[in-house]
């Protein structure tokens, strides 16, 4: 039994993926966000989980169609490490987290994962190339694991996994994936998201996202 939650927030223009304007426009940019977090539900809907959660950042009229038969909880205030926290202190079985900025993941990524939780492992951490991370599963969710550690940071995922490791747990990685967070980010991710490939075409590189 293994939980499943996205996190993720409202598709809005000017709240998301701002990074990509320019030379994307607002409107293009939160078309991406919308796109990148359907694909990543639907690989969801695709896992052998026994419940799938997206904990959600935005107004009811926001969540995507794609969410349907998630359970549907409301982030709290407060930094994304306290979020996290909050959404781990919630639930009590083997939990594993995920974003909605690697639409191009795939159910392969998680094999051995929700059919049964790995024997001998206690958590799982997804690196991420920008420093960060993807995917954080624990067996036995306790926000403490996660509180503390500075997000949005080149060394957010090695201070994250320190933390897993001197709480005396077991790690076990998964690949590691790069995030949709610029116009590189798109462009080499479009490649295997066939739905993104529409925006690449608009996003020719300006001087401003070349520094």
């Amino acid at each position: 039994m293994t939980a499943l939650v996205v996190i993720a927030k409202e598709c809005v223009a000017g709240r998301v993926k701002t990074r990509l304007h320019p030379p994307l426009s607002l409107a293009e940019a939160a078309a991406v966000a919308h796109v990148s977090l359907a694909t990543t539900l639907r690989t969801a809907r695709a896992l052998p989980a026994t419940r799938r959660i997206l904990f959600f950042d935005g107004a009811a009229s926001e969540v995507p169609d794609a969410a349907e038969r998630f359970e549907i909880i409301r982030q709290p205030e407060g930094g994304l490490d306290e979020r996290l926290g909050s959404v781990f202190d919630l639930l009590d079985e083997p939990t594993v987290l995920i974003g909605m900025d690697t639409p191009h993941i795939a159910p392969a990524d998680f094999d051995g994962v929700f059919d049964e939780w790995p024997d001998g492992v206690d958590a799982l951490f997804g690196p991420a190339l920008d420093g960060g991370f993807w995917a954080l599963g624990l067996r036995s969710p306790r926000g403490s694991l996660v509180r503390g550690i500075p997000m949005s940071r080149s060394d957010t995922g090695s201070l994250q996994r320190e933390r897993l490791e001197r709480s005396g747990l077991v790690v076990r990685d998964l690949r590691s994936l790069r995030d949709l967070d610029t116009v590189e980010d798109l462009e080499v991710i479009a490649e295997s998201v066939r739905s993104l490939q529409h925006f690449v075409g608009t996003a020719a590189p300006t001087e401003s996202t070349l520094r």
